[in-house]
């Protein structure tokens, strides 16, 4: 019977700005949390809430996180492949057994599965799932305070019409992933390489 099983999942593939951010949590079985469920479908209390509990009573949480500059260098997808091996490489205690959210696993030396939509079905994934989207709305939210014109606070960075269009106006800052299409594209028209088409 495997013991130490750890959840990993990510947040923030999508969006045009910031790190994508990941989580690694192993649950204590003696302290179960009520109320874990896929982040996306939580109210931003709800997950707040839940965070603390998690962070209090998991045995270990951590997180990882790739940078815009290795999302550019590396893609998205390679991106989050480091971000989550980061995060269980972080925990203090490691794992026997690893439950990643989709399907597939980081190429690690970690006995692990992907499990498609585990973040709904799957306790571990959904404490991560939790841990990491609030990790990254609260730097969104920091963006926002430094940034406010762009409306972090409102989309977190997820490419609306709202941010395209301030993306257009404004153009982007270092913190946007400049290999992603619509950043590109207010590079170019900022250039004037778009002008008379």
């Amino acid at each position: 019977m495997l013991r130490l099983v750890a959840g990993v999942d990510e947040v923030g593939r999508g969006p045009l700005v910031g790190d994508v951010v990941t989580a690694a949590v192993i649950l204590d079985p003696n302290k179960p949390i009520a109320g874990l469920a896929d982040s996306k479908k939580l109210s931003e209390k709800k997950r707040e809430s839940l965070a603390l509990l998690i962070e209090k009573n998991a045995l270990c949480w951590a997180i990882g996180r790739a940078s815009p500059q290795e999302i550019d260098e590396f893609n998205i997808l390679q991106a989050t492949m480091l971000a989550m091996s980061r995060a269980v490489q972080a925990l203090s205690i490691q794992p026997e057994h690893v439950l990643v959210d989709g399907n597939r696993c980081p190429k690690w030396s970690y006995s692990s599965e992907a499990i498609v939509k585990g973040d709904g079905l799957i306790a571990e994934i959904s404490a991560a799932s939790i841990i990491a989207k609030v990790a990254r709305d609260k730097e969104m939210l920091a963006l926002d305070r430094a940034h406010p014109q762009y409306g972090f606070a409102q989309h977190k960075g997820y490419p609306t019409a709202f941010h395209l269009s301030k993306l257009a106006e404004l153009g982007p800052l270092p913190q946007y992933r400049m290999s992603f299409k619509p950043v590109q594209l207010s590079l170019a028209a900022r250039d004037g390489q778009l002008a008379g088409q």
